[in-house]
């Protein structure tokens, strides 16, 4: 192991920190002295019930937070964080009215627009006035399928600020993926877009949109956003529908209302990716989320007022939640909506540049997709006042830190992040005091009890194992929807360590106190009965230049499992013998032998998630001659077809 940090934050940087100002909070408060970050850490983990509540404190929540800080503190489901307080998500996040920009947005080179918080605030406002006047109250469910614009952050405020639960998927998905989603949770209100625009291309919707609606009957109102400029056309070949501006119409702005509420009441359903069967639908409460967020973003990435966020994300992904929360710390949300590389590989660093964003977000494929295309912002972009790149949906590989530094900005801190919509944030994200080491996620966030477990339940200080959480902390859902006895919520995170949350994923701790993840624990290959996480594969084999990118699988054989390696080339690339000894040799010399693919096949494309995360197991279960589940849930469900019998796999 390289033992250089890649970047260490300026002292005085460091200094001033949100994150060492709280600190010094819980010194101030509680008669504690902790020597840095980690020290911080453990107080936070060894008094939940005190860091909640000083969280609150410190972000200044509005509302009430009440006598009590817990109830069944030793519970993991069941303890309640803060019972008697009363709040409410969007009066929260709703705190600025100036004329300072709320919202920057562009789609691709086709749409740009911006927004004032007095504006977002008049929208809002006349939004809460529609969606009671469409029966819209606490507890009823608006969904959306939409693109990334200023219309999806309005509205999720407006039905927030009601005490109404926002659920959304985006335009993308296929007729039986939002069925499969909002059929579940029936929602009062339906919001669709007339289309979008995706690499240049115009999609439209309205043939989508038909059979949906028809399946949609709880939806007293259809609302159709505009995009394409065809709204009101959509609007009237649908029943009970109507345009986004129609619906506004009859109602003035006035002073938002805020609708304030138990600390648990539910603000957002998310679904689980549902590649095994029908999407679990997660129900975030309001409390948990704001905190989770705020604590996110002040605290692990230093979020400050008019500071620019930007996170690429559609509206299917957890990402886009915690996004819009940052208007909350007084951010201005950078918006994107489309491909990433239309019209040009740079698209978004030109973004960056035109609009100065301080913090950008994306995914771990879409850095290693710009160091393969050789985007090199460093040499041809102004990125002065990026201050903090963020990456999730799947693990960094060790060369994409080096990229980073290398082609993108040397002085940047870059937050490898990992945690997942089961609870709408993370569980290991960065350090602003810290320093960032080449592979590593910096540190398990505050107030979350991170450990490895071996297969058995114990501790492991070293060695690959089963992320977990001991220790309840805020953001945990509320409930599953339609679970009236919580049992499959309790299976799905508690079944594996009773009173232990059970993540999924493989995980091993670093000797800097950071952590790597090593891709699903359920997608974990076990050849000879050794365990080996995918993503260390991925990670070397993605190096090689004739290799765009990987999936890596399990095949049941005689008696075993062999690891089988599915590559997707670069045009004009051929996957020859020597091609493939380069591939091993490159995963012998990297990781050991144990690691070296039986099988070797070049594939013409990857299956991925509507989230972007490749899926080993419905590759598995092609290769196995098993139904796939949910097709649905995939963005690319005809790649299937390239790994179905397969005669290099029969031998």
């Amino acid at each position: 192991m390289d033992d250089t940090p890649l970047w260490i934050p300026p002292a005085a940087r460091a200094a001033a920190s949100q994150v060492q100002a709280f600190r010094r909070e819980v010194e101030r408060r509680h008669g504690v002295r902790l020597a840095g970050y980690r020290e911080l850490h453990a107080w936070t983990v060894a008094h939940p019930a005190l860091f909640w509540s000083l969280l609150w404190d410190f972000c200044d929540v509005i509302g009430d937070k009440g006598a009590r800080l817990i109830v069944d503190p030793g519970k993991m489901p069941g303890a309640r964080f803060l019972p008697d307080a009363s709040l409410n998500f969007a009066e929260n996040l709703m705190r600025r009215s100036d004329d300072g920009e709320a919202i920057v947005f562009r789609g691709e080179d086709k749409a740009a627009s911006r927004m004032s918080f007095a504006e977002l605030n008049a929208q809002v406002s006349r939004l809460q006035q529609a969606l009671r006047a469409a029966g819209v109250g606490i507890g009823d469910r608006v969904a959306a399928m939409l693109p990334n614009g200023a219309e999806a952050v309005a509205l999720v405020l407006a039905v927030t600020s009601i005490g109404a639960i926002w659920s959304s998927c985006s335009p993308d998905f296929g007729e039986r993926g939002v069925l499969d989603r909002f059929g579940q949770i029936e929602p009062t209100v339906f919001v669709a877009v007339d289309g979008y625009w995706y690499n240049g291309k115009p999609i439209r919707l309205l043939d989508k949109l038909k059979p949906i609606v028809a399946q949609l009957p709880s939806a007293k109102a259809i609302v159709v956003v505009d995009y394409l400029g065809e709204s009101e056309a959509v609007a009237r070949a649908l029943p009970r529908a109507q345009s986004f501006a129609s619906f506004l119409r009859p109602f003035a702005a006035r002073p938002p209302t805020f609708e304030r509420l138990p600390f648990d009441h539910p603000v957002y359903i998310l679904f689980s990716s549902g590649t095994t069967g029908v999407p679990k639908c997660i129900v975030h409460g309001a409390g948990g989320t704001l905190l989770q967020h705020f604590k996110e973003h002040r605290l692990q990435c230093d979020l400050r007022p008019g500071e620019r966020l930007f996170y690429f994300t559609t509206l299917g992904w957890m990402m886009w939640n915690w996004l819009i929360s940052g208007l909350g710390s007084g951010a201005t949300l950078m918006l994107y909506d489309g491909s990433p590389f239309a019209p040009t590989p740079a698209a978004l660093w030109d973004y960056a540049q035109a609009e100065r964003i301080n913090v950008f977000g994306t995914s771990a494929k879409y850095i290693d997709a710009c160091g393969k295309a050789g985007v090199a912002p460093a040499r041809s972009h102004d990125l002065a006042v990026l201050r903090m790149i963020t990456s999730t949906g799947s693990p960094l590989a060790p060369e994409s830190f080096d990229y980073v530094y290398r082609d993108i900005k040397s002085d940047v801190h870059l937050a490898s992040i990992s945690g997942g919509t089961d609870i709408v944030s993370c569980f290991v994200l960065g350090d602003p005091t810290s320093p960032v080491w080449k592979g590593e996620i910096q540190a398990p966030g505050l107030g979350m009890a991170m450990d490895v477990y071996t297969q058995d339940g114990k501790p492991l200080a070293q060695g690959k194992g089963e992320l977990v959480c001991t220790v309840p902390f805020a953001s945990m859902p509320v409930k599953f929807w339609n679970d009236p006895d919580g049992k499959k919520y309790r299976a799905a995170y508690f079944e594996r360590f009773p009173g232990v949350w059970h993540h999924g994923d493989f995980a091993e701790w670093t000797p800097h106190g950071g952590m790597i993840i090593h891709g699903r624990s359920d997608a974990t290959l076990n050849p000879g009965g050794v365990r080996i996480g995918t993503a260390e594969i991925y990670a070397q084999v993605e190096q090689i230049p004739e290799i765009v990118e990987a999936i890596c699988i399990g095949q049941d054989w005689e008696g075993d499992v062999r690891i089988v390696l599915f590559v997707r080339l670069k045009d004009g690339a051929v996957l020859d013998d020597a091609l493939r000894e380069t591939i091993r040799r490159a995963i012998r010399a990297g990781l050991s032998p144990r690691h070296v693919p039986a099988k070797i096949v070049a594939v013409a494309d990857i299956p991925r998630t509507r989230s972007g995360k490749i899926t080993e197991l419905a590759v598995r279960d092609v290769v196995h001659g098993r139904p796939v589940k949910n097709t649905e849930a995939l963005a690319n469900p005809e790649a299937l077809v390239f790994y179905q019998d397969l005669p290099e796999l029969r031998s």
